[in-house]
């Protein structure tokens, strides 16, 4: 079917006629992915339609409209899309033919699926290098087999090839031991040889997402990893771009738009931060404490300098950092930086609700809808900027595409959704998850589930959770619904537990600053009619109600559920 639609695509009968075929083809595809994924009937517990008769959850100021349509793919009007370079775009097709890449990062949940696409949309892709922590070559084997090959990811590969499948993507995919943290990146000279010779494209996923990971860990990989895998590129004889991946939120804080700008110590990040200052920092901790109390101290460095400087934590600190390394030592190297805020389950590839491992928002959605927390320190109008595992991809290959040609130049892109006119506001957030949980629970129980109530203050959130826990604990000892007049030990961990994660998530659920998107709304409007459908990433497109209601949530209760009988 997609040789089909390709052949429909690069013929110039009536605009009119191809246009139907295209769209008609992409909501066939659309249908089977997101049928596929479903062996038998639906998981109803999982996953629920939504019915007229649903109630609706009233939102004080930031109403929408139900939404009971099922998803199809949002087309562009002819007018808007069809332009005097439409049959080409940004030429993405052509560019992916036989390239090769070395990923680094690459077993984890963005990577994973760049990997999927790449190797799904580019039959005739060269070979992808993987970047593995491993002692051996055989630990690295296993890795990529029981990380990458094994994925149900790949479930729609599989169904592709057969049996053949194992072979292709062994024959594709080449693990290579080695370590971002060391010089060279820990690579043995042929193989690192083999790659200079080959590699058309860098792709650097790898870094310590941990908010608060320990500092000197964190600087090693976030912060001069970085430096290590440009300084190799350098090397590589016929490299077209190195690519990094960062985040959104690597400016600090900050109010207002945050722009699309590279950072640069000296430029728009102080003058007075010193990378090799932090990591002597760093150093001495390590040589005055041991066990648990260095990583406990190590931690608290890195939020004491995070937050000394303007960021909100370790991990977007030494991002930050890492970023200026890049644009300090590129030289003459093409260099694009993706940017995305909250990466989330898939919205549609290869299967809608795609996730791997209990992430960002999800310790929040289980407080709520498994501990019955209905208390969040947070402001209800904050902007909620999360966006999906498969538009980040499908961005980071169109920027990939267009900037691969050799042209020396540094372009960032923020691949955001506060930015549109279809933000997601995080009462609207919880207010979706409201409604899913009362009608599919994560536990049983008779509990009510009330609407998430948000707090200003602190200790006014540390109040309520207190009494909370408190009558939770009365309604188990004695059936009566009485709240004893102190927590028991569990009950003071759990209070401790969830005052610390609303400490952590702080920054987020407060969050008021948009970020601006020139860079990635102008590579959008540059993309192909098959392009966009192929490897859209406009956020502008999504349905909030449907993603949290029908795809987000049953994805994290089947990764819930996975990790608890695995």
């Amino acid at each position: 079917m997609r040789y089909l639609y390709r052949i429909f695509s690069h013929t110039k009968p009536s605009i009119s006629v191809v246009s139907l075929l295209k769209m008609a083809i992409s909501n066939l595809l659309a249908t089977i992915n997101a049928v596929s994924f479903f062996s038998g009937k639906p998981d109803h517990f999982l996953a629920r339609p939504l019915s007229q008769t649903t109630p609706r959850i009233q939102t004080s100021c930031c109403h929408r409209e139900p939404s009971f349509k099922p998803w199809t793919p949002i087309m562009m009007s002819e007018v808007e899309t069809y332009t005097k370079s439409d049959s080409h775009g940004v030429g993405i097709f052509r560019f992916l033919q036989g390239k090769s890449y070395l990923i680094t990062g690459a077993t984890g949940f963005l990577a994973k699926v760049l990997i999927l696409k790449l190797v799904r949309e580019s039959p005739e892709i060269g070979n992808i290098f993987i970047l593995m922590k491993t002692e051996h070559q055989e630990s690295a084997n296993k890795r990529l087999y029981d990380e990458i090959i094994s994925s149900d990811l790949f479930r729609l590969i599989k169904q592709t090839h057969g049996s053949s499948y194992e072979a292709l993507m062994k024959s594709k995919l080449i693990p290579v031991v080695g370590d971002i943290g060391e010089d060279n990146l820990g690579i043995k000279s042929q193989m690192a040889y083999n790659i200079s010779d080959e590699i058309d494209v860098i792709i650097s996923c790898a870094g310590r997402t941990t908010f608060d990971y320990r500092y000197d860990s964190a600087l090693n990989v976030n912060a001069l990893g970085p430096g290590r895998l440009l300084s190799f590129g350098k090397g590589c004889k016929k490299l077209k771009l190195f690519l990094h991946i960062s985040t959104a939120y690597v400016t600090g804080n900050k109010e207002g738009k945050i722009l699309e700008t590279p950072l640069c110590i000296g430029e728009n990040i102080t003058s007075h931060l010193n990378i090799e200052t932090e990591m002597k920092l760093a150093s001495e901790a390590v040589r005055k404490f041991y066990g648990r109390e260095e990583i406990k101290k190590l931690k608290e460095l890195g939020m004491e300098r995070a937050q000394y400087y303007g960021w909100e934590n370790t991990y977007t600190f030494t991002k930050a950092m890492g970023e200026s390394v890049i644009q300090n030592q590129r030289g003459d190297l093409p260099v694009v930086i993706i940017r995305p805020s909250i990466i989330e389950s898939s919205y549609k590839e290869p299967f809608p609700g795609w996730l791997q491992g209990i992430r960002m928002s999800a310790p929040l959605i289980l407080a709520y809808g498994k501990d019955h927390i209905a208390d969040m320190w947070g402001d209800y109008k904050s902007s909620c900027d999360i966006i999906p595992v498969d538009m980040v991809a499908n961005a980071t290959i169109a920027a990939m595409a267009k900037h691969g040609c050799g042209v020396s130049e540094t372009k960032a892109y923020n691949v955001t959704s506060s930015s549109h006119a279809n933000p997601l506001r995080l009462g609207e957030s919880m207010d979706f998850s409201h409604q899913h949980l009362c009608d599919s629970p994560l536990i049983k129980t008779v509990m009510e589930l009330e609407r998430v109530k948000f707090y200003n203050s602190l200790e006014d959130f540390t109040s309520s959770v207190s009494i909370r826990i408190a009558k939770q604990e009365g309604e188990m000892s004695s059936g009566r619904g009485e709240s004893p007049t102190m927590l028991s030990m569990k009950g003071k961990r759990k209070l401790k537990y969830l005052v610390s994660l609303a400490r952590t998530y702080q920054p987020y659920t407060f969050f008021q600053a948009r970020f601006d998107d020139t860079n990635t709304r102008g590579l959008i409007q540059e993309l192909s009619m098959e392009e966009r459908r192929m490897f859209g990433f406009n956020g502008r497109d999504i349905d909030w109600e449907h993603y949290i209601v029908n795809v987000h949530l049953p994805g994290l209760k089947r990764e819930l559920f996975r990790g608890r009988f695995s």
